[in-house]
């Protein structure tokens, strides 16, 4: 556009100039003036072009002329953003790949542990000494599909099965959340806690005996300012439905189906996050109820398969049960309670109720640190001072208190007793170690060979964990 311009305006200034002069150009006068005249018109070109290539005006006389330029304009813009608002990617422990309300992002988790159990010699059982495996090798996804829609999906490597985790499609509008797939029923704080955000290694002694898990279902949640309400229906475990599981009496015809629901009210008090929770639960077993249940738990140590304390099988028809939670974090301190009970209704004979409850004290040892919380549950928050950056990470240390009863009526599978120490170190966001000690106090577990079923288990335990 500017050198068309440029040579109209030449054009127009060579025809504008005297004939005579390029005609009479022999004479030396004549010479000179027509050389002035020249150099006046360079000067009046030079100037034409620089009020062409700055001046406003000129730009918007040339956008004037021709009626395509503005479509050309908002054309070019629209290619622009179009441009700008394509797909980013971030790092997040993992590649994140977001474009406008669509995300992806890829999910993992590692943890391997070394334990050491010790428990009477005369047990003569295996699960004394040292033991170690990998706890869990997890592989997944998440994302958002736009217009409130949202799935996860992880497959979990765990004593050498595959299992399908967290699966589930999402749909959230305001305050309300609708989830349907494979997922936690809101048992308690501590089960709904992830295993890389608890400051133990295990969860209490009750979440397994009581047979906590993940079910396929569908639930809804609604939150608004410090109050939480959810709930759903949900039938059993993906591992459980499958057509080989259980024998002929179970897989995915085993007629199991169950409700729950929790309630959570978390005020913020000046610096103050308090917790308070409650949960109920009921479940009929359907053909899984002619004597497959049992309530049972380790010595803390998930790399061994003995349990000292539990029950026989039991035809159990109907399962309820129910809890209260309560937790508070302020500063670098924070702590947490729960009770749990659970009535199992066996088929022809009195329903028996079992219980179990926890209460742990926790402390940061690093400047800035502090017990995260989100959504009802405690979170991992990143260290303030992490390894690279001038600092140590984050170092926590807390005390737990860990009962388990599951005597009743005439169902004798023992009492437990824990006192659980806790170390855990996490040089940078994603990564941490723990180092766990656990007294056990049993009263009514697995007899000796004497007959006596009251001694202790004490376990030293470690784990290193990757977790984004």
């Amino acid at each position: 556009m500017r050198s068309l311009l440029c040579s109209t305006a030449i054009a127009t200034i060579l025809v504008t100039c005297p004939a005579p002069a390029l005609a009479q150009s022999a004479n030396s006068d004549e010479t000179e003036a027509l050389r002035a005249e020249i150099r006046e018109l360079r000067a009046r070109l030079e100037a034409l072009e620089s009020r062409i290539g700055t001046a406003p005006a000129a730009n918007s006389q040339v956008a004037a002329a021709g009626s395509e330029a503005p479509a050309i304009t908002a054309s070019a813009a629209k290619a622009k953003d179009e441009k700008s608002a394509g797909a980013k990617i971030a790092w997040k422990g993992s590649p994140q790949i977001s474009e406008g309300d669509k995300l992806f992002k890829v999910k993992g988790r590692l943890q391997a542990d070394a334990n050491n159990v010790s428990i009477p010699d005369s047990l003569g059982d295996r699960a004394g000494g040292f033991s170690n495996e990998m706890r869990r090798i997890r592989l997944g996804g998440e994302g958002s599909l736009g217009a409130g829609f949202s799935y996860k999906l992880e497959l979990e490597l765990s004593d050498n099965q595959v299992d399908l985790v967290d699966t589930f499609v999402s749909y959230k509008n305001g305050g309300w959340l609708v989830q349907l797939g494979n997922q936690n029923s809101f048992q308690s704080l501590d089960e709904l806690t992830g295993d890389t955000s608890g400051a133990f290694m295990e969860r209490a002694a009750f979440t397994d005996a009581f047979n906590f898990e993940r079910r396929l279902g569908v639930s809804v949640q609604y939150a608004t300012g410090p109050l939480i309400l959810q709930g759903g229906a949900f039938t059993d475990d993906i591992g459980a439905l499958a057509n080989s599981s259980d024998g002929v009496d179970g897989g995915d015809e085993n007629n199991s189906y169950g409700l729950d629901g929790r309630v959570v009210y978390a005020p913020k008090i000046g610096d103050i996050q308090l917790h308070l929770g409650a949960s109920g639960h009921w479940r009929r077993l359907g053909r899984l109820a002619l004597g497959s249940t049992r309530y049972r738990q380790r010595p803390y140590a998930h790399s061994i398969n003995t349990r000292l304390i539990g029950t026989s099988s039991l035809n159990v028809d109907t399962e309820s049960h129910y809890g209260v939670e309560v937790a508070v974090i302020k500063g670098r301190w924070w702590g947490a309670a729960e009770w749990h009970a659970l009535t199992a209704d066996r088929i022809a004979v009195p329903s028996v109720t079992f219980q179990g409850a926890y209460a742990e004290l926790g402390y940061f040892l690093t400047d800035g640190d502090a017990r995260g919380y989100k959504n009802g549950i405690f979170a991992t928050n990143a260290p303030a001072h992490p390894m690279g950056d001038g600092g140590i990470g984050s170092i926590q240390v807390a005390l737990r208190y860990d009962y388990l009863d599951l005597d009743d009526a005439d169902v004798r599978g023992g009492q437990q007793n824990g006192y659980i120490a806790a170390l855990v170190w996490s040089p940078i966001q994603y990564l941490r170690f723990n180092v766990n000690y656990a007294l056990l106090q049993y009263d009514g577990a697995v007899a000796l060979p004497s007959g006596k079923r009251d001694y202790n288990a004490q376990v030293v335990g470690t784990r290193f964990e990757l977790d984004f």
